[in-house]
């Protein structure tokens, strides 16, 4: 994503504001209930300034202003995320697709040719937005928006913060390792001793832990 792209369109699926299009804003955005928000939702469960859309170089940042019922980017709740053309932001009961409509229609292709095969894919909203039926679950969602287009290393680390970040990555890949070591095959599924799914439990609350150090520094 280049410098020229902090013009930002969204789309809103669902919710009370269903049908509104909001194209080419100039970055930094602020969603929310109140007047003063670049975007204002007619939604309770939206907070009076709910999630901020910045541009940093040339990654669009969301950030979840530390709302009540929080944010969520393809099902998952954040409190900090990198937005890519076509993610779906889900604020209260409102659900915004993220994108100009060229950069969504090219993502959405890109996701029916993936679900193409999947008789219980989900009906994703065409170029003309006149649907919206999500049928995948919100873990299956998160996890094909990741497969099409994982996360990259952040550019520009101090060596300190480049050293910092390959420690942590040197641990989860050890305890990873750990773990698929310890799986025992049963023909079409793993089985895993208790001990080790206790390890696996404990390796997901630290990355979640991780994950809400990152989105609310102290």
């Amino acid at each position: 994503m280049s410098d020229t792209s902090s013009k930002i369109t969204l789309r809103i699926l669902d919710g009370s504001d269903r049908g509104k299009t909001f194209s080419e804003i100039e970055a930094p955005i602020t969603i929310g209930r109140e007047d003063g928000n670049t975007i204002q939702l007619n939604d309770e469960r939206v907070s009076r300034f709910h999630a901020k859309i910045q541009q940093d170089h040339e990654q669009i940042v969301l950030t979840d202003l530390e709302s009540t019922n929080g944010t969520k980017v393809n099902g998952e709740e954040i409190q900090l995320r990198i937005l890519r053309f076509g993610d779906l932001l889900s604020i209260g009961r409102s659900v915004l697709l993220f994108g100009s409509r060229e950069q969504i229609n090219d993502r959405l292709a890109t996701l029916r040719e993936n679900q193409k095969d999947d008789p219980t894919g989900s009906s994703i909203p065409g170029a003309d937005g006149s649907s919206y039926d999500m049928v995948m679950s919100d873990a299956e969602l998160q996890a094909a928006m990741f497969d099409l287009d994982p996360p990259t290393i952040p550019e520009r680390l101090t060596p300190g913060q480049a050293a910092q970040l390959s420690e942590l990555m040197e641990f989860l890949h050890i305890r990873m390792r750990s773990l698929v070591r310890g799986a025992e095959p049963l023909g079409e599924s793993v089985s895993f001793k208790m001990e080790k799914w206790q390890e696996l439990l404990d390796l997901h609350a630290r990355i979640s832990e991780y994950i809400s150090q990152i989105g609310n520094p102290e």
